[in-house]
């Protein structure tokens, strides 16, 4: 037994040593998670929150972040007044957890449909839109979702992050 462990150990060490590479690439895929991590944030789920679901930072990227912040004064139609210091810490706190920095598979695969794009509106994404795709226009105008962007209606699960069709339930 002693024997077969020790040849185990050095083909181990000699595959590390010729394909570190692999190890790295391993090491990387198993960090990737399928869901987004919540909003811990206290002060951007608060201040957006108070409005609207507070969106994980990982379905826009840096530059989306950046927009929607430096025109908090047109705020799709609200007027939104933040301290500095908030603003501060809110664009710390998405930036680094932008679509770029997310350990969640969807935000690559969000980066990859935006093609360097930085939209304003997490219903332009590309990736989002279609997803959504087989849905008749009409769902989301009922009362019970109100528009594209009501994420929670439909997503039950999205506050933790998890937007997997198991925990999809379209509202009448």
């Amino acid at each position: 037994m002693k024997k077969h462990n020790t040849v185990n150990m050095l083909l181990t060490s000699y595959l590390l040593f010729l394909f570190p590479c692999c190890v790295v690439a391993s090491e990387h895929k198993q960090n990737e998670t399928r869901h987004f991590d919540p909003v811990t944030n206290g002060i951007f789920k608060q201040t957006c929150g108070a409005c609207h679901f507070a969106y994980q930072p990982g379905l826009l990227p840096s530059g989306s972040w950046e927009k929607i912040l430096s025109n908090l004064p047109s705020h799709f139609g609200e007027e939104i007044t933040l301290e500095e210091k908030s603003k501060n810490l809110i664009n710390e706190y998405v930036r680094a957890n932008s679509a770029e920095y997310s350990s969640a598979k969807r935000a690559k695969k969000i980066l990859k449909s935006l093609a360097g794009q930085t939209p304003l509106r997490i219903t332009e994404i590309p990736y989002i839109r279609e997803k959504h795709r087989e849905l008749d226009a009409n769902i989301f105008s009922k009362p019970s979702i109100g528009s594209r962007s009501n994420c929670i209606a439909c997503h039950s699960a999205a506050e933790q992050g998890n937007y997997d069709d198991d925990f999809v339930k379209i509202p009448n």
